[in-house]
Order: C-alpha cells, then sequence, then structure tokens
C-alpha cells in the first residue's frame, strides 16, 4: 500500500482565526455636523512643539504620542479635534468638540476595530465628559465612570479627552 499525501489549503486556517472587527460610526463631516449642527469648519491644523508636548503632559499626566493635531475652528464658537487612542490593541478614532467657553460639547466615536468594548459609544457614557473644561481631572472610577468588558478603551478615551483639553489650554486658547 502506497502512502498518499492530503494537501490541507491554508486559505481555509487563516479564516478559522475569526473575523475582523471594524466599524465606522461616524465620518469627520458627520462628526462635526452632529456637534456643531449648521456650523462651518475652517481647518488649523497644528504641529506641537517640544515645550507644548511637555505642558500637555504636565497638566494631563498623559503622554502625546502624535505632535500632529488635527483641528478645525468652529464658526459658531469653538474647536472641533480628530484624534486616536489604543484600545486593547487597535486604534480608536475619536472626535471632540469644545465649545466657546473651553469645555467639552461632545465626543463622539467614528470608528471602533476592537473585538469587544465598543460600550464607549453609548451616548449615556459619553454624556459624562460634557462641560469638563482644563484644570478638571478625568480619573476612570472617579469622575468617568468604567464600563466592565471595555475597561481599557475606557481608559483610553479618558485619557485622550484629558489630553485634548490641557491641548487646547496650552495650543488653542
Amino acid at each position: 500500500m502506497k502512502a498518499r499525501l492530503i494537501f490541507i489549503p491554508l486559505a481555509g486556517i487563516a479564516i478559522a482565526g475569526g473575523p475582523a472587527y471594524a466599524t465606522v460610526y461616524l465620518s469627520v463631516e458627520q462628526a462635526q455636523q452632529i456637534m456643531f449642527p449648521g456650523a462651518s469648519f475652517t481647518p488649523d491644523n497644528r504641529t506641537l512643539t517640544e515645550d507644548q508636548v511637555k505642558a500637555i503632559e504636565k497638566m494631563s499626566g498623559v503622554p502625546v504620542r502624535n505632535k500632529q493635531l488635527k483641528v478645525w475652528r468652529v464658526s459658531t464658537g469653538g474647536w472641533f479635534i480628530v484624534d486616536e487612542v489604543v484600545g486593547k490593541h487597535e486604534y480608536i478614532p475619536f472626535a471632540l468638540g469644545i465649545d466657546a467657553q473651553g469645555k467639552v460639547k461632545d465626543v463622539e466615536i467614528l470608528e471602533y476595530r476592537e473585538a469587544y468594548g465598543d460600550q464607549i459609544r453609548n451616548p449615556e457614557w459619553r454624556k459624562q465628559f460634557v462641560g469638563q473644561g482644563p484644570g478638571t481631572k478625568l480619573q476612570l472610577g472617579k469622575n468617568i465612570r468604567n464600563i466592565s468588558g471595555a475597561t481599557l478603551s475606557s481608559r483610553h478615551i479618558t485619557d485622550g479627552v484629558e489630553r485634548l483639553l490641557a491641548t487646547y489650554a496650552v495650543v488653542l486658547h
């Protein structure tokens, strides 16, 4: 009896690894109109200096990952900023609206790529940030509720908002 070789396609094995998760919830333009209905937006992108990075990190307690700021001036007053934080493994792009008084107007999650933890999109959870301004220390488990099963995403969005409020105070105000 001769031995036979059986070939198993490797493509089938790769697919067995599980589905990829990626959901785009809002474009930048959609988030702008949700936060500032009817307003127009003027790009005002900035590159942070080393001194600005140090001041932001000192004020927020959060490291600055990217010196490039994606910022728009809002015609009705305030600022619209797009940034991203790391969830567990993947980046979470989000938008922050800051009103004319320098307070959080809204936070929107633009995309979510993790297998779980997308509860950070819950409007009730995001509402905790509204009205917060520079100098308010945002802390998960203290003045920002944690979400069980989304702890890292909750922590990193909280840190991202804290960092962007410090960025507003140091660079945009």
